[in-house]
């Protein structure tokens, strides 16, 4: 403690309250007012004395205010030195105790600061001497050592003379014939190396030889076993001076540990092993960063051999299959013939592990026919929905699958769009089912969509069942459907055929039964069944991209049952089942054979019409997802250098032709093919219409950005572009189109194409609604409470209800209100009541978008 220590730093330090101390103190009869007194330290010896008598630990009397006459203060350091080096370098602890002793003075005696002062500078002195002393003591004991190991080595440096000039003499007269046959203690091996003796192999430890090699210099064996001397062994051909100057340099310094298994070399390197061969599969092509990676190898080495067999290729350049293994074995390595079935096979393998009973299943049916012949009505008479209200123009656009409980059984239906443009999805309807149910009008008769139906199921040879409808208007003729049907050799039962034709009405329900009726015995007579049991396989019947859920795609489960949490490939995509949702988006546990269910949780969107199994492990549907989608980019690639060599055909023509480039955006991937395939087929010799781009979806900023860079026209069907994508679309002038009807877009993109100037139709929007709230009413039903964001709303004008991005109801307004009062709009920034017609699912979030339809004429 420092001498200026006050009461209030002792309290502090000995841990005790101020004011216990200061009547410590005062009871020690040293009074004290201020925490902030200074305490000397014969004070503080006082009060020592006082303490250690109040608790009676002092075992003779004291006079008040004595005090020890001596301290002692002992301090110790300890320290590390090393000594020696190489194998015989050591660790000395080396600890310096210092003791200084401080006496108080006799009465009468006080020593001044001055002598206090010189009497610390003397013992300092005397520790310091001391230190010292011990430094040499242990300088001269380093001085020892080192002598020693110096006499140890020189003693070996003279026995391993001898035992040189020992051998050498040995040798001669065994050259010269002196030596007896007999004596084998005398016998020197060959010369090795620089010239010293090679040691013979070693026996026994008595049979040791006196000496051994290591590399190429002689090693001593007797002094080897000495510690202090083994760092000397190998320099007996160097000379003194040079010995010293290695010994020196490598003093102090631990040696490289190696491994014991290493072999060694003369000169200290690991012997090179044998190069490593590898067995690289390789497909019809490969790339050079996939080669090199094979291989272990970088890919520079690869191109450097690439170019030396003449080939010019990059690290990300594809090479076919001859080129590849030239390289492969020019480096060393074996090939292997990649077959692409490779997984395929074990994919098959796979699902054809899968045995169980079959058990009679639900029988799928399609419902097929011309577009506005009743399909979806009588669909939604059978399910008792009001499904054909809900799509845009009254025509379906998508495949839509449900199953239905009958009193016949339980039946899947698939409802196909009638619309040419949809030629594909009744193919692929009719590719899925078991019963085509094929819908003519009765007042309408057979059309082109008709015709094209009848074809699809022949083609795929399912069973026709014939529903003539709309048998309770005035305009309807029965007889005039089948004389028709007979062209297309469809032969009714009474004229000696074998298709059932029913004649009903799916407005009023008559005879819808009697439908039932014939599908239940057309499938008794099919006698269908499946594994219901086991890993699942199906077909993707329709796949969209939903903002909140991800990738969904709507699967017609074949065999099996599928469960939430199967591992599952689907063409390209693969991915893990996260859930399972049936037609009324009820989430479901699993679905058995002919049930159509919505799947969550793959990697991507599906395309639909692919092949869904589901397998055991995640990492085979990866493998099998992988290899498919390289595949089709190596197809795209080949396509590639096609269109390529086209363009250049065309321009030596002289005219080029002229194109028309479009990026498709819709709602599901049936619309986007559909749309592709449909506008596709409108390119002549003059115009191509090129699709550069499509995808399901909203529209988003690289797709605005796509479009302008290749000036390009972007569709929106039924989907709608996001606020960074209308930014961008705004300042570069993008053209963009929305559409709800595909012969709308079909017509315009016709008269484009085909030069003819007319009326073209727009849809503009007006207004934009945000609602807030909804309000339920007895009159009324759902009322919106909406906020107007953009422009105006006409009760007048149709209407769009839009939920994150994506159109799900088009109508008009049943009422629009300001408080109490209807109103014929409203204006932006404008609160208000909005009933939607027909529709009561509006929820909060959403948007109801009010638009025109408005008439501009084409103008060069």
């Amino acid at each position: 403690m420092s001498q200026q220590t006050t009461i209030r730093k002792l309290a502090a330090l000995v841990n005790t309250p101020v004011e216990k101390l200061l009547e410590q103190l005062a009871e020690a009869g040293m009074p004290f007012s201020d925490p902030d007194q200074v305490v000397s330290s014969t004070e503080k010896v006082k009060l020592l004395g006082f303490l250690r008598r109040t608790h009676g630990k002092v075992d003779k009397p004291a006079a008040e205010g004595d005090a020890p006459k001596k301290i002692t203060l002992s301090r110790s350091r300890k320290q590390e030195l090393t000594v020696g080096g190489g194998k015989t370098r050591s660790t000395v602890d080396v600890v310096v105790r210092k003791k200084v002793t401080v006496v108080r003075p006799e009465a009468g005696q006080e020593q001044s600061p001055g002598d206090e002062r010189a009497e610390i500078l003397r013992k300092l002195e005397e520790s310091k001497q001391r230190n010292l002393a011990e430094q040499k003591a242990l300088a001269e004991a380093d001085r020892l050592r080192a002598e020693e190991a110096e006499r140890v080595k020189r003693e070996a440096e003279e026995a391993e003379q001898r035992r040189i000039a020992e051998a050498a003499a040995a040798q001669a007269a065994a050259e010269a014939g002196t030596v007896p046959a007999d004596d084998d203690s005398r016998k020197v091996p060959p010369a090795h190396g620089h010239g010293h003796p090679k040691a013979p192999a070693r026996t026994d430890d008595r049979a040791a030889p006196r000496h051994k090699t290591r590399g190429s210099h002689v090693m001593a064996t007797g002094v080897e076993d000495d510690d202090r001397t083994k760092r000397f062994a190998g320099q007996m051909h160097l000379s003194a001076a040079e010995r010293a100057r290695r010994t020196n340099s490598t003093r102090g310094r631990a040696k490289p540990r190696r491994h014991p298994d290493q072999s060694r070399t003369g000169t200290g390197f690991t012997k090179p092993t044998a190069p490593i061969v590898r067995d690289v599969a390789i497909g019809e092509t490969i790339t050079v960063a996939d080669l090199a990676q094979k291989m272990a190898m970088k890919g520079g080495e690869v191109v450097k051999a690439l170019f030396k067999m003449g080939v010019m290729a990059t690290i990300n350049q594809s090479i076919d299959h001859d080129t590849a293994a030239l390289v492969t074995e020019e480096l060393g390595h074996n090939v292997v013939r990649a077959d692409a079935s490779d997984v395929e096979n074990e994919l098959l393998a796979h699902v054809e592990s899968v045995e169980g009973d079959a058990v009679a299943r639900p029988p799928v049916v399609t419902i097929m026919g011309h577009v506005d012949h009743g399909k979806t009505s009588l669909l939604d008479y059978i399910r008792r929905t009001k499904v054909a209200t809900g799509e845009a123009g009254g025509i379906t656009q998508h495949i839509g699958a449900y199953h239905v409980e009958t009193d016949k059984g339980v039946i899947s239906f698939l409802d196909t769009p009638g619309h040419a443009a949809f030629s594909s999805m009744r193919a692929r309807g009719a590719k899925l089912t078991d019963i085509v149910v094929l819908v003519v009008a009765a007042d309408d008769g057979v059309k082109p969509q008709t015709i094209e139906a009848i074809q699809h199921a022949k083609a795929a040879s399912v069973p026709l069942i014939i529903a003539v409808n709309k048998i309770d208007k005035s305009g309807a003729d029965p007889l005039r459907v089948k004389n028709e049907l007979l062209e297309q050799e469809v032969v009714a039962e009474e004229f000696g055929g074998d298709v059932q034709f029913v004649e009903l009405s799916a407005k009023t329900g008559q005879n819808v039964d009697s439908l039932l009726d014939a599908i239940s015995l057309q499938a008794e007579f099919l006698e269908l069944k499946a594994v219901a049991e086991g890993r699942a396989n199906g077909v993707v019947i329709e796949s969209s991209l939903d903002k909140g859920r991800g990738p969904v795609a709507t699967v017609l489960v074949q065999q099996g049952e599928l469960k939430k949490g199967d591992y599952l490939v689907c063409g390209v995509q693969y991915g893990r089942v996260r859930a399972l949702f049936d037609e009324t988006g009820s989430q479901v546990e699993g679905a058995g054979p002919s049930i159509p269910v919505q799947v969550l949780g793959l990697s991507g969107v599906p395309d639909a019409g692919d092949d869904f199994v589901v397998v055991e492990d995640e990492r085979l549907a990866k493998d099998v997802a992988e290899q498919r989608d390289a595949k089709r980019r190596e197809s795209r690639l080949a396509q590639g250098g096609n269109r390529m060599e086209d363009i250049m055909a065309q321009l030596g023509q002289g005219e080029g032709q002229l194109s028309l480039p479009l990026i498709i955006k819709a709602d599901v991937q049936g619309s986007v093919q559909a749309l592709r395939e449909a506008l596709t087929a409108l390119s002549t010799d003059a115009i191509r219409i090129n699709v550069i781009g499509s995808g399901v979806g909203g529209i988003t900023e690289s797709d605005a950005q796509l479009a302008s860079t290749s000036k390009a026209t972007i569709i929106g069907f039924n989907v709608r572009a996001d606020a960074t994508a209308r930014k961008v679309i705004e300042t570069n002038g993008v053209d963009l189109r929305y559409f709800s009807i595909i012969y709308d877009v079909i017509d315009q993109v016709k008269q484009v194409a085909s030069g003819i100037l007319g009326v073209e139709i727009r849809e503009e929007i007006i207004g934009t609604a945000e609602v807030r709230d909804v309000f339920r009413s007895s009159k009324f039903g759902a009322v919106a409470g909406c906020m107007v964001v953009e422009g105006v709303v006409k009760r007048t004008k149709p209407i769009r209800v839009l939920r994150d991005n994506t159109v799900i109801f088009e109508g008009e307004l049943e009422s629009l209100r300001r408080f109490k009062e209807n109103v014929d709009e409203v204006r932006e920034n404008t609160e208000c009541g909005i009933g939607v017609k027909q529709y009561n699912d509006v929820k909060p979030g959403d948007q109801i978008e009010c638009f025109e339809r408005i008439e501009v004429q084409r103008t060069l």
